[in-house]
C-alpha cells in the first residue's frame, strides 16, 4: 500500500499571505473612509429644537383619512358653540353625545347617520379612552367634569362655572379652531 500524499500549501507554512491580508485591510479602510466622508459632508438637518412649529390650527396634525370628519365636525358643531378639541373629553363622552345628537343641549339637530359616523371616526381617533378611577365614576358630559380637560390645564385656576365661552379668555383663536395661540398672560404657562 502506498502512503497518502500530502499536498503542500501554496502559501507556505505561515498560513494566509500577508499581501492578501494587507489588500483586504486597504479595501476595508477605503470603504470606511468613503462612508465617513459622506456622513460628514451631508447637509445637517434641523434638530427638533430648531424645527418650526405651526402655532395655529388644530392641536394635532390630522391625517387625510380623518380630514372629512374634522371638517364635518367643525361645520356641524361650531354653528351653535365653539368646537372643542376631541382630546378634552374621553371617547365615551363623544359616543354619548353623538348617540343623543338629535337632542343635543336641548336642541333638535337634523344630522344624518353617515355624517355622524364620519364625525365619530374623527372624534374616536383623537379622543382618549376613559380610564375610570373608581367603578362608579360617571362618564363626563360637560367639559368641567372631564379629568382630561383638567390635565390639559394644570396651572389654570378654572372658574366654577365653565362654559365654551370661557375658552376665549385664554385662547383667542377658538373661532378658527386654534387652541395653540394663547393670550400674552398665558403664553408661558405650560
Amino acid at each position: 500500500m502506498s502512503k497518502p500524499v500530502r499536498s503542500k500549501s501554496r502559501l507556505g507554512k505561515g498560513g494566509k499571505s500577508p499581501v492578501i491580508l494587507f489588500l483586504l485591510l486597504l479595501v476595508w479602510s477605503i470603504c470606511l473612509g468613503w462612508g465617513m466622508s459622506l456622513v460628514v459632508a451631508a447637509k445637517p438637518t434641523a434638530s427638533i429644537v430648531q424645527a418650526t412649529t405651526v402655532i395655529s390650527g388644530p392641536v394635532d396634525p390630522i391625517p387625510e383619512r380623518h380630514q372629512q370628519g374634522y371638517k364635518l365636525y367643525l361645520e356641524n358643531c361650531s354653528g351653535c358653540h365653539i368646537a372643542i378639541p376631541p382630546e378634552v373629553l374621553p371617547t365615551d363622552s363623544w359616543r354619548q353625545i353623538l348617540l343623543e345628537i338629535d337632542q343635543h343641549n336641548g336642541k333638535k339637530l337634523e344630522i344624518i347617520g353617515p355624517i355622524v359616523q364620519i364625525m365619530w371616526n374623527y372624534l374616536r381617533a383623537f379622543s382618549r379612552p376613559l380610564i375610570k378611577q373608581t367603578e362608579d365614576e360617571p362618564i363626563p358630559e360637560l367639559i368641567r367634569e372631564s379629568r382630561y380637560f383638567q390635565a390639559l390645564h394644570p396651572r389654570v385656576d378654572l372658574p366654577r362655572r365653565l362654559t365654551h365661552d370661557t375658552c376665549v379668555t385664554c385662547h383667542p383663536g377658538v373661532a378658527q379652531y386654534d387652541y395653540r395661540t394663547l393670550t400674552p398672560e398665558w403664553e408661558n404657562s405650560l
